[in-house]
């Protein structure tokens, strides 16, 4: 039996036995057919997915491998059925409605067009499926595939939308194509965006300028927290008050930026502090200022060396130390600065592998400042914050010790102090 017969089995039974008249036995054939397939496609399309969602999840979860496990994470196969029920039902259109062509013709091409649709999410499935595939290896989890998914996703749609113009209208592929290349200047400013976001991704990716997790500032747009998402049009960044902040991608090769993943790998976070010293609280030391000193544990055996090596050379030069001025001294600003030296050498969570000194900078109008740099070993926000505190508020507490004062502005209490001080007495 052929296709045609097949097709008007009803139809020749209802017009055999004079059941209905040719108009109705035309209706009722197509209507039986369309029934008929519709329960076949049904159950076909209740077979497969069973065998996408119960067997094939059955089997990937025995494999050595992930992919396969994404695959069905992402639904590729459930869409695949989807794809061939569509492509059973598209063949068998003409079956059904043999008596009714036009119909025919609109219905086909609404199938085409349903049937493109579900091959790009079908595409995009397996897309998804390579990206989580990829965010299982170290080296990619840092790497922004999302950009380079949304690009083949974009030129996967543009395709999908000619060949469905194409199959609406009937015309060949080759003229559509033809005329995107006269409106290639039109797209090239519509995606104009989009493609500097692209070019943009790919440079970052490949100076490896940002990755996900990075810790970045960017204070023109008011960015300081954690990158979550790079993408083509946008990066996403995760601020430490729990606001986002969106930055357009092109921004990060175009503008300049702080990121503090060279601070995140290395070995310490550094810690570059001043205290600022009256100036004149800074004094030659004397004796008795010496055998105070060298009570101070830290710096003990290098104030009594220190000042064995000055005493000899003013013998050896002759120098009169009736003016203390003369010859060589030590200062209570130098032994506190080599006590700050020692400190920061015993401190358990400094990095002693990384740069540390404390050293004096210019002079300014608010006093000297005194600048300690050194690295914390642990740089995580919290806990540095803590390492740095606690350092400087021993060093603070340690200054009157040096017999030397911190300068800060007079508070209201001062200014009170220091008028009743000028206030004329009752006797005047």
């Amino acid at each position: 039996m052929d296709k045609t017969s097949l097709a008007r089995y009803f139809y020749n039974l209802f017009i055999s036995n004079d059941y209905v008249g040719e108009t109705a036995a035309i209706y009722l054939n197509a209507l039986i057919n369309i029934i008929i397939l519709s329960f076949f496609s049904f159950i076909a399309f209740k077979l497969l997915r069973y065998v996408a969602k119960s067997l094939l999840y059955r089997l990937s979860s025995k494999t050595k491998t992930q992919f396969d496990d994404f695959l069905v994470k992402n639904k590729v196969f459930v869409y695949i059925s989807n794809l061939i029920i569509l492509f059973i039902l598209y063949e068998f259109i003409p079956v059904i409605l043999i008596d009714f062509p036009d119909f025919e013709i609109y219905l086909e091409k609404v199938f085409e067009v349903v049937i493109i649709f579900v091959a790009i999410w079908i595409l995009r499935s397996i897309l998804m499926t390579f990206k989580d595939y990829l965010r299982t290896f170290a080296s990619f989890k840092d790497k922004p595939i999302e950009s380079y998914i949304q690009v083949f996703m974009i030129i996967i749609w543009i395709v999908g939308i000619i060949i469905v113009f194409s199959a609406i209208t009937g015309k060949p592929l080759v003229k559509f194509l033809a005329a995107l290349g006269a409106f290639s200047a039109v797209l090239l400013l519509i995606f104009k965006d989009t493609i500097l976001g692209f070019v943009a991704s790919i440079q970052v990716t490949v100076n490896d300028t940002v990755r996900l997790g990075d810790w970045i500032t960017m204070e023109k747009y008011g960015a300081d927290g954690d990158v979550y998402e790079i993408n083509l049009a946008s990066v996403k960044v995760r601020n430490f008050d729990n606001t986002i902040t969106t930055i357009p991608t092109y921004y990060l090769i175009s503008d300049s930026f702080k990121n503090w993943r060279g601070m995140s790998i290395s070995g310490g976070r550094r810690i570059k502090r001043s205290i600022l010293i009256k100036a004149n609280s800074i004094k030659f030391l004397s004796e008795s200022d010496i055998e105070e000193l060298k009570k101070i544990k830290l710096i003990s055996t290098y104030i009594q060396n220190k000042q064995q090596e000055v005493n000899e050379y003013n013998l050896k030069h002759k120098v009169d130390k009736t003016v203390q001025i003369n010859g060589r001294n030590q200062t209570n600003f130098g032994a506190f600065r080599i006590y700050i030296d020692h400190y920061l050498d015993q401190h358990p969570d400094i990095n002693k592998d990384m740069m540390m000194m404390t050293r004096q900078l210019a002079p300014t109008a608010e006093g000297i400042p005194l600048e300690l740099y050194a690295f914390s070993k642990d740089k995580i926000w919290a806990n540095y914050e803590r390492v740095m505190a606690g350092i400087f508020d021993h060093l603070l507490a340690a200054i009157p010790y040096f017999e030397l004062e911190c300068f800060e502005y007079p508070s209201g209490k001062d200014l009170k102090s220091l008028s009743s001080t000028f206030e004329p007495s009752k006797d005047t």
